[in-house]
């Protein structure tokens, strides 16, 4: 299903749509402030798994993300958030940035690495926030496979490609082509691990 939500006032209409595939365990391909991403309920593990089988990585070697709705469930779903850091954080979020935090308990075991971590992600884009909001939880965040990225700008051949595999294609318009900046935030020295869309300065 290819679904068109307005960019800047999403419609509760669509945005219940979309709950509704994502509490029955559907994988979602969704805009993000960098490029599209594919998605699914952080509480779906079949739902982790199949995004896992599409990327082709093992997801207890994968470093998974989700997106969260704000600063609130960062703290629920990351440990050992010091000041500093928060102050970091406040400042660059919602933004095109993936932090790499120690995980908490919160999180599905599924989608912690080895070393207990997890990416998180507030991205600045209405459509993303709104379905977390209607959601009631945060949607795993994870990059199309292949290099490809101008492949996965335009919603429309996201469908066509990937409708055999993927359950909704949710179309806010043409995407980025550049992904997240992603920093290392597990140690006191914060290391810059990709650099994308987001400037760090830190």
């Amino acid at each position: 299903m290819l679904i068109r939500i307005h960019p800047e006032n999403p419609q509760a209409r669509q945005l219940t749509m979309v709950k509704e595939c994502l509490d029955d365990g559907g994988i979602i391909a969704y805009p993000t402030d960098t490029i599209y991403g594919l998605g699914c309920s952080i509480l779906h593990h079949e739902a982790v798994e199949k995004i896992c089988a599409i990327k082709k990585v093992d997801p207890e070697k994968a470093q998974l993300s989700f997106i969260c709705a704000d600063l609130s469930d960062l703290s629920t779903y990351a440990k050992s958030i010091d000041n500093a850091l928060y102050r970091i954080l406040k400042k660059t979020l919602p933004g095109p940035y993936t932090f790499i935090l120690p995980a908490s308990k919160q999180v599905p075991k599924i989608l912690q690495s080895k070393k207990k971590t997890i990416g998180l992600r507030i991205p600045n884009n209405k459509i993303a926030l709104s379905i977390i909001e209607t959601l009631g939880h945060p949607i795993l965040s994870a990059s199309f496979p292949g290099e490809n990225v101008e492949d996965y700008t335009d919603p429309e051949i996201i469908y066509e490609h990937w409708s055999n595999q993927i359950d909704m294609v949710v179309d806010g318009g043409i995407g980025g082509i550049v992904p997240s900046t992603v920093i290392d935030c597990t140690t006191d020295e914060f290391v810059l691990l990709r650099q994308g869309l987001g400037v760090w300065e830190y």
